[in-house]
């Protein structure tokens, strides 16, 4: 029987952020989501795949708007449910956007992205030589301070079902709009962490770099 080759990941040398380009708002706000628009779920469950070849053409507002939502956004305004499942309503999850000109929290109840830090740290967000040129990656930050009262066993495995749960999302929203996109776990922790100044209780996990295939029409920058 052939044995599948495992990856050997190594050390790279450490680099830094780049020079925001462009004005950097404190404050976008973001499109609301057309509730109409897509592919139905199982259509965009047959193209569910992960792709590492992105154009590096900037995604619309409506799409970004529509990708964020879709990640974990508020999808029942009277209790405040999202898209995503989190343990005991905590959100422990934080989604940060890096794009060209900073790094942005993104704040489902206003549904807009919030200014963290006026840096270009897409290139900070993995090893892989796509992350520095593709128009956005998302990271997901856990804090951990909210899950303080939940069993120590517990918090590692809650935590990872709902980041999982934003991934899928992001994946079936991709899926749907013509996006590509790949979930990535190769991170530095310290290195992101110092780029989106986090603080000592907020951990990075994963992260997802989002955009356009290549080959793909520029439909989504109208």
């Amino acid at each position: 029987m052939t044995e599948m080759p495992l990856l050997r990941y190594e050390a790279i040398p450490e680099v830094k952020a780049k020079l925001a380009q462009g004005d950097a708002p404190h404050f976008i706000a973001l499109p609301e989501p057309d509730m109409l628009s897509g592919l139905p779920l199982m259509t965009a469950l047959s193209f569910r795949a992960s792709s590492r070849e992105f154009s590096a053409t900037e995604l619309s507002p409506i799409t970004l708007g529509e990708l964020l939502w879709a990640t974990d956004g508020v999808n029942r305004p009277v209790t405040g449910g999202r898209t995503a499942p989190t343990p005991h309503a905590l959100h422990e999850i934080d989604i940060y956007v890096t794009l060209p000109n900073g790094v942005y929290r993104y704040d489902a109840p206003a549904h807009r992205l919030v200014l963290k830090h006026t840096v270009d740290a897409r290139n900070l967000t993995g090893y892989q030589d796509f992350v520095g040129t593709a128009p956005l990656d998302l990271v997901y930050v856990v804090r951990s301070g909210k899950l303080l009262d939940m069993p120590a066993r517990q918090r590692d495995i809650f935590s990872a079902i709902t980041a999982g749960a934003i991934v899928q999302n992001v994946y079936l929203y991709c899926a749907s709009a013509g996006l590509a996109t790949v979930v990535r776990g190769w991170i530095n922790q310290r290195l992101l962490s110092e780029a989106l100044m986090l603080n000592e209780d907020e951990i990075p996990i994963l992260a997802q770099t989002v955009g356009l295939a290549v080959d793909a029409p520029n439909m989504q920058t109208i």
